[in-house]
Formats: structure tokens, sequence, C-alpha cells
């Protein structure tokens, strides 16, 4: 239930800080949204990685803090596809991938060809976070605040949901082209 709140947390944050700074609230105090994510990250992660992540936001909200700044604040979801993006990359380093963990619950057997097209999605993730924390790192320095909010509080979210969709589409049409032939 936590990782839940955390997730939940984590996706409405580019929407949290537009409309703290749409109402005036002072980044130093929009910055205390992002220490509690950071603790509660670095208090349930179990791979070291997040505990990294959780340090990097930590600093991210005190230079928030401190310099009462909003960039730092913007730049937490270029932070969370680095994050993204370094955990799926070691996975292809050191397999299973990611994606073949996640298709492993469902079917435990997972033949070769099942491990080789999960390695293909992994790539196609990274790829997806390279590009993901390339947008939100430009929206962070040369868009506006709502541009900003828009692109990471629901583009970047569409995106993903697409490519989720789209290859859960594509893995049942290669599925029944096998059972066929």
């Amino acid at each position: 239930m936590r990782t839940f709140w955390l997730t939940l947390l984590t996706l409405a944050y580019p929407v949290l800080v537009y409309f703290g700074l749409g109402h005036q609230v002072e980044p130093r105090w929009l910055a205390l949204l992002l220490v509690f994510m950071a603790l509660m990250r670095a208090a349930f992660g179990r791979e070291r990685v997040w505990l990294i992540a959780a340090g990097a936001a930590l600093v991210l909200a005190a230079f928030s803090f401190w310099g009462n700044q909003a960039m730092p604040l913007k730049l937490y979801p270029v932070l969370v596809s680095a994050t993204l993006l370094c955990v799926f990359s070691i996975s292809l380093v050191y397999p299973p991938t990611v994606i073949e963990r996640l298709a492993r619950l469902q079917e435990p057997e997972l033949p070769p060809s099942g491990v080789a097209y999960t390695r293909r999605v992994t790539q196609v993730w990274c790829a997806f976070f390279v590009f993901n924390g390339s947008v939100s790192l430009l929206t962070a320095f040369w868009a506006s605040d709502a541009g900003w909010a828009l692109y990471n509080g629901m583009i970047s979210y569409v995106m993903m949901g697409i490519l989720f969709v789209g290859e859960w589409l594509f893995r049942k049409r290669v599925k029944a082209r096998a059972a066929h032939g």
C-alpha cells in the first residue's frame, strides 16, 4: 500500500508543483514535498539505485529550499527517468531483465524466444526513458511552468500508456502467430 501512495504522489508531483507555484507557494516549501517523497523512497526502496535516487532527490530539494528556486523541483522528473533508465539498463547487463521478471510472474517457464523478446522490450523502454528524460530536461529549462507540468504531468504518462498498451497488443499478435505457425 505504501508503494501505491508513493507512486500516486510521484505521478501527481508535476501537477502539485505547478499548482503550488501558481498559487505563490514559495519553491522552498514545495521542496518539502520532494523531501517527503525522497524519504519514503529511501525507507521503502529495496535496491541501491532507489536509495541513490532518493539521495539525489534530497539534493534537488536542498537546492530548491536554500535557493528558493523552482528549477531543482522541475528536474525531479528527469531524475525519475534517469533512475528508471539505470534500472532497466542494469538489467540488460545483469539479467534477467526487468521485463523478463515481470513476464515470468505470468509465465514462469518462459521459452528462450520469450527471453529474447523481453530483452528487446527492455531495450525499447530504455530508449523511451532516454527520450522522456531529454524532453523533461528541455521542458524544465525552456518551457513555461504550464508547459513543464503538461508534459511531465500528462503527456509523458500518456506516452508510457501508449507504449505499454502497444507492446501488449503486439505481444498478443506475436503469440497468436506463434500458436498458428
